[in-house]
């Protein structure tokens, strides 16, 4: 009876073993997948990319970076911003302090018009104090406020961005846009310079902001189309 007992333990034991062998070269596989889709991503490569990730997520579908790059995937080129939603919110569920998956669903619910619900996953991802990048949450954030034309709250959150990342010209931009809605014709311009020397494209000349705008403003649309009428207008002070 001993020897069938021990027989059996041998057998479950060799079973557990290489249950485990099999479930690391799966990992060991998916995070192969991972780093090819992001180096497809990197070169633009999109649908590759999306291929790798997903090769991934079928091998290791608890993998939050995984979850997370599909997810920027349906959203930033496929445009399927409820595809996205479901995978951020996957990422999330494995970490529930994964800032960059709420930035990244606050962008999503920003992209479809619910400022509201995107500002309160901008605030989960900087609630975390060891998010290294909380800076992007904050102009996202200010952005929406924007939107809402809450232009306090918008020029607060974009302050908080600064501290931050002081060289970045984007929360100037939209410093810019708050006080010139606010009738800060000054503090407008004010940002708008700041903006401007900081873009690593224009380098402080604003000739070349001029026209550069100009350009996009022919094949912008919607929120992007105003935003660029509104720094043409501000530039004009």
């Amino acid at each position: 009876m001993n020897k069938m007992r021990l027989l059996a333990f041998l057998l479950l034991f060799s079973f557990m073993s290489c249950a485990t062998i099999e479930k690391q070269d799966n990992l060991q596989t998916a995070l192969a997948h991972f780093k090819i889709g992001v180096a497809y991503y990197n070169e633009n490569k999109i649908q590759q990319a999306f291929v790798e990730f997903q090769k991934a997520y079928e091998l290791n579908p608890k993998d939050k970076e995984v979850l997370n790059a599909i997810g920027i995937i349906y959203l930033m080129h496929f445009d399927e911003i409820p595809k996205s939603i479901v995978y951020f919110e996957k990422a999330v569920s494995v970490d529930p302090h994964y800032s960059e998956a709420y930035n990244n669903l606050g962008f999503a619910y920003e992209k479809s018009g619910n400022f509201d619900t995107a500002i309160s996953y901008y605030k989960k991802a900087v609630s975390n104090l060891v998010y290294p990048t909380p800076e992007k949450a904050y102009i996202n954030m200010g952005i929406s406020y924007y939107r809402l034309r809450k232009y306090d709250l918008a020029i607060e959150s974009l302050k908080e961005a600064i501290k931050r990342a002081p060289n970045l010209d984007l929360p100037y931009f939209k410093l810019a846009l708050c006080y010139n809605a606010l009738g800060k014709y000054g503090e407008a311009s004010a940002a708008m310079t700041q903006a401007i020397n900081l873009d690593p494209v224009y380098k402080g000349d604003r000739g070349k902001a001029v026209e550069d705008l100009k350009l996009r403003k022919l094949n912008a649309t919607g929120y992007d189309e105003q935003d660029i009428r509104d720094y043409l207008e501000i530039l004009k002070y």
